[in-house]
């Protein structure tokens, strides 16, 4: 019998707790302060043409289209006072199929940000951020806490670094657990109201608590814990105006002691927005990618992971028309797709949505 989600991997309200506790005892931590918050729920039946999300080889057959439900709450909230803001932000999502009820999920996300100022031009902070995801195959726990530094001499220019810990916990193998410090910056320069430009970096020295995988070619003695370095950089451009605009570019770059897990991606992602006549809006997201596995491919934890979460190929678009004041209706269409070099599987996805969003 499948066990009920868990609504909180241990530890996460204890962090969260400690967050809002460090936030207050930061200098500034008793004011009088503006509180502002939003929520947001929304509700799609789905057609999904692959349920499962299933690679398939030439061979392979076609899963059977499915049908479901998800649910997806938000909420955000935000006070500000003279020196002192905390922000938290929590989302709850749920997905519940006809037939493939093995891919019923259930997944929150929590962030808490705290952040003081020091002065016209700086700012100390903490951040902390949870998610959980319970049910199918790809069953985890992401945690992270961070401290940042801030500098915005201007509204033009904002520049944060941080450095903080993070842990992953993947239920279904063991084996694609870590944890490692981080270091990140990230730089916004915004040219006038509509044009802005933002960099950014990440790098994280990830250690796993198994043995890394020798070349199968190679006998030898054990080259001790795996060990993996993850780097991230890129750089985004974003234009308001009568169109919401949106391109992005990422390079990914895995080099791992343990022989098939290192990887590189090049990922660009473009988003837009417009406005159209009878009170429409037009959404569109989309994302191209190219991976490349020096050593071949191993299915491993981490692969499935990738690949389902942001190594594939990808365009949605979504209309939206208001009912009334506080509720949207909405059409919602997705095409997910990626391939894996060498071994000829191949992986295709598309998901038809109609569902209602309630705003407050």
């Amino acid at each position: 019998m499948q066990a009920k989600p868990t609504v909180w991997c241990p530890g996460v309200s204890r962090l969260l707790s400690t967050l809002l506790l460090t936030a207050l005892a930061l200098p500034g931590g008793a004011f009088a302060a503006d509180v502002e918050g939003s929520l947001r729920a929304t509700g799609r039946w789905l057609v999904d043409s692959n349920a499962p999300r299933d690679f398939q080889d030439e061979q392979g057959q076609t899963p059977e289209t499915d049908v479901g439900l998800s649910l997806l709450a938000s909420g955000e909230g935000r006070v500000t006072g003279e020196r002192l803001q905390l922000v938290g932000r929590y989302e709850l999502g749920g997905r519940k199929y006809l037939k493939y009820t093995t891919e019923d999920v259930l997944i929150q996300a929590a962030a808490v940000e705290a952040s003081s100022a020091l002065g016209t031009q700086l700012g100390l902070g903490v951040e902390g951020r949870a998610k959980d995801r319970r049910g199918g195959t790809r069953d985890y726990s992401d945690l992270g806490v961070d401290a940042f530094l801030e500098y915005v001499p201007d509204v033009r220019l904002a520049l944060r670094v941080r450095v903080g810990a993070h842990r992953f916990v993947y239920r279904p193998d063991s084996r694609a657990n870590f944890g490692n410090p981080e270091w990140s910056f990230l730089g916004r320069y915004r040219f006038n109201r509509r044009h802005s430009l933002s960099v950014f970096g990440e790098y994280g020295a990830r250690r796993y608590g198994v043995e890394a995988r020798p070349p199968p070619e190679r006998e030898g003695p054990s080259r001790g814990r795996r060990e993996d370095g993850a780097l991230s950089a890129g750089a985004s451009y974003s234009y308001r105006g009568p169109l919401a605009l949106g391109l992005t570019y990422t390079y990914q770059v895995i080099s791992s002691n343990s022989f098939g897990e290192t990887v590189s991606r090049h990922r660009i992602s473009g988003s837009a927005g417009l406005r159209l006549p009878w009170s429409l809006t037009l959404l569109a997201q989309g994302a191209l990618g190219v991976s490349r596995y020096p050593d071949g491919i191993y299915l491993s934890p981490e692969i499935i992971l990738v690949e389902e979460d942001e190594g594939q190929n990808s365009l949605s678009l979504k209309l939206a028309r208001p009912v009334s004041e506080h509720l949207d209706a909405e059409l919602s269409y997705g095409l997910y797709g990626t391939s894996l070099p060498r071994n000829d599987l191949s992986y295709s996805r598309q998901v038809l949505g109609v569902g209602l969003t309630w705003r407050l």
